[in-house]
């Protein structure tokens, strides 16, 4: 039977004999802190969100439906390795114990959490990670291409609600206690309850603190096994190819014309439950390539995705055991020899001083054509051919450094995928980390801190050329002023974001502009993928590099700009505060989450500490930091981590936010690896 002991910010610290007991504690746990959120993410990876939420939530079931995300989890579980098998099925009988409808959403909703089936897990994972890599940006890019052109490039960048992460490492000759340090934070929506969780994992075999995914057994991403520790960020890998599918009804039921001709689809008519209203028909249909997501059979066309998951029918879980287990850095090589999806880079180190990087998942080997956008369903060399092998890896000396903040990486990424993010965040955290011998975890905690905005010289450069009218005089001094960093507390920073959002918007509404705002599908699911405002605001860098681009008078519209921004907030921090995403926010206008304080933080877009806005939309942080660590191989408790709510989803519960000064300050909880200083629940 496990036992669960908890620190001062009530992260929970699992202990068992056995792994099949420590699995069932870990999702008896998970389900006592997050009941809500098992809830929510059970139901959003089986599409059945509108059963409470009503007619709000049907465009994501139709996408989960059209997906076929609980398809694909069942048919990654049936081919599960035995010991995997055994260990998910501990946890979900561990969540199903622990569930219970105490949390105020249940309340609000008048309903009650369901129990798990042995698959969910997966399904649970695969809903996370679905658009997370390469489906939103091919649809945004072939569209700006039939608009645009080769030009379309200009307005490359990573995406308002892309993946990023940091990540970085250094060999013991770089410490001051000889042994490595590996830092880092994954970047993604802020939401509440929070999409990472704290956790220990201890039993004979192993002792394992990191990070979990609610409602996915063992420690995927972050860990720290005392031995070895390890990271990732997202690879921006191109793993998932869109294509153009002519469908119709055809003898043999629903048809689609294939590289070979007309060949038999699956179909089928799934029935989504919606509160309030009746219950809604949806027809789901697979090509040979995967299935289609948008369009129709009666319409005659759709688009379908292909991704190594449904090709394989394997989400990776068979890594997740190997992981825990592991006790060297080749160790942890190993297990993430079988992930699948999301294609990862990963930073390890262990004790004996062996640091690498790698690169981890299936990328599949296809025509350049299918890289670059949407292709034809029709085309014979659009086929997949096989896998990239090998993938990139290396092995950094006792003396050198790794950084990943999903940069290009050289030549070595061209294989890997075609759209990166810019190269800043990795640039600044390679100064912060240069020539320094004597690093602490201490030093790496500050590197999260940083703020630096690298881009603010092209930009100071543009407006410090400008003559404003008199209302627009103030604002180009103060951002000429600036010292490039995105404080809470800075004017100078205020004005700037002020300028950029108008400049955004200015620029936005330029007409040539104007046909990206059809898109190639109106899903709403998509929609914040295919923004142009936002498109805009995220590619102003490239935009003023070009002098002129699409004929824009740019010198112009920055000018009026700085007008616009007359009268701006005092900081930065006045509009810059964390604001996470609750699900009332996303499927339920008519019920309010509970209250988070409207923090200030420090930070943007391309900083290291990166808590994104979106230029010309919000100036709200909705994005960045979901986590932030530093492992110390010398001694577990010499580092720290941190989460920007708390360890516990209800909003009742002391430890729902507690965490959330420490975050908003750029500080880090400590971790506690001594039992006596536990608490154990009862």
């Amino acid at each position: 039977m496990a036992r669960t002991h908890r620190d001062a910010y009530g992260v929970p610290h699992v202990r068992a004999g056995s792994i099949s007991d420590l699995a069932h504690g870990q999702g008896e746990v998970t389900a006592r802190d997050r009941a809500w959120q098992l809830e929510f993410l059970r139901r959003r990876a089986t599409g059945t969100t509108a059963e409470v939420f009503g007619v709000a939530a049907l465009p994501w079931d139709r996408f989960a439906r059209r997906t076929r995300m609980a398809e694909t989890a069942r048919r990654a579980h049936a081919r599960l390795r035995p010991d995997t098998t055994a260990f998910v099925a501990s946890y979900v009988e561990g969540v199903n114990a622990g569930l219970h409808a105490g949390s105020p959403e249940f309340d609000r909703l008048g309903a009650s959490p369901t129990r798990w089936e042995p698959w969910t897990p997966l399904a649970v994972f695969l809903a996370q990670h679905l658009l997370f890599a390469s489906l939103p940006g091919k649809l945004w890019n072939a569209r700006a291409r039939e608009v645009l052109g080769d030009d379309a490039r200009l307005l490359s960048h990573e995406g308002p609600h892309a993946s990023g992460s940091n990540a970085w490492a250094v060999g013991g000759s770089r410490t001051a206690s000889g042994f490595p340090l590996i830092g880092g934070d994954p970047h993604r929506l802020i939401e509440a309850p929070g999409v990472y969780q704290q956790v220990r994992l201890s039993c004979d075999e192993f002792d394992v603190v990191g990070f979990a995914f609610p409602g996915v057994p063992g420690v995927q991403h972050f860990g720290h096994a005392g031995e070895v520790a390890w990271a990732i960020t997202n690879a921006m890998a191109d793993y998932q190819d869109v294509y153009a599918e002519t469908l119709r009804r055809g003898s043999r039921g629903v048809e689609a014309l294939g590289p070979a001709g007309w060949e038999a689809a699956d179909a089928r008519v799934e029935t989504i439950t919606v509160a309030g209203r009746p219950d809604e028909r949806l027809e789901v249909v697979a090509t040979a390539r995967g299935p289609v997501f948008a369009g129709s059979v009666d319409e005659g066309h759709g688009l379908s995705v292909r991704t190594p998951s449904t090709v394989l029918g394997d989400l990776g879980f068979d890594a997740f055991l190997p992981l825990l287990y592991a006790r060297t850095a080749a160790d942890v090589e190993a297990a993430f020899d079988d992930w699948v999806e999301p294609v990862n880079n990963v930073v390890i180190a262990d004790r004996e001083g062996d640091v690498r990087y790698r690169v981890a998942g299936r990328i599949p080997v296809r025509a350049e054509g299918n890289r670059r956008g949407v292709i034809a369903a029709s085309d014979p060399a659009a086929a997949w051919t096989g896998w990239l092998d090998p993938l990139p890896r290396h092995d950094v000396p006792a003396d050198g450094q790794v950084v990943t903040a999903n940069e290009r990486r050289g030549p070595e990424s061209d294989a890997v995928g075609t759209g990166f993010a810019p190269p800043h965040r990795a640039a600044r955290i390679h100064a912060l980390l240069h020539e320094r011998d004597d690093l602490t975890a201490d030093d790496f905690a500050a590197v999260h801190d940083d703020a630096l905005l690298l881009t603010a010289p092209a930009f100071q450069e543009l407006v410090g050329g400008l003559s404003p009218g008199p209302a627009g005089l103030g604002v180009r001094d103060a951002i000429v002023a600036w010292d490039g960093r995105m404080d809470a507390t800075s004017p100078g920073a205020a004005a700037f974001a002020a300028w950029r959002s108008a400049f955004t918007l200015r620029l936005a509404a330029e007409p040539v502009l104007a046909p990206l705002a059809e898109p190639l599908t109106d899903d709403p699911v998509l929609a914040p993928w295919l923004d142009v405002a936002a498109r805009v605001g995220l590619a102003l860098e490239s935009l003023v590099a070009a002098g002129t681009p699409y004929g824009i008078d740019l010198r112009a519209h920055a000018r009026d700009a700085l007008d616009d921004a007359a009268g701006h907030p005092e900081t930065w921090g006045a509009t810059h505060v964390v604001t996470p995403v609750h699900a009332f926010d996303v499927v339920a206008t008519d019920l309010a989450p509970p209250p988070v304080p409207p923090l200030p933080v420090s930070g943007d877009i391309d900083c290291v500490r990166c808590t994104g806005s979106v230029p010309g939309l919000t100036d709200s942080c909705t994005r960045g930091s979901v986590a932030r660590y530093v492992w110390d191989l010398a001694d577990r408790e010499a580092g720290g981590w941190v989460v920007p709510l708390g360890a516990v989803g209800d909003a009742r519960d002391p430890h729902h936010l507690d965490q959330l000064p420490l975050w908003a300050a750029g500080e880090l909880a400590p971790i506690v690896t001594d039992w006596a200083r536990l608490q154990e629940d009862t």
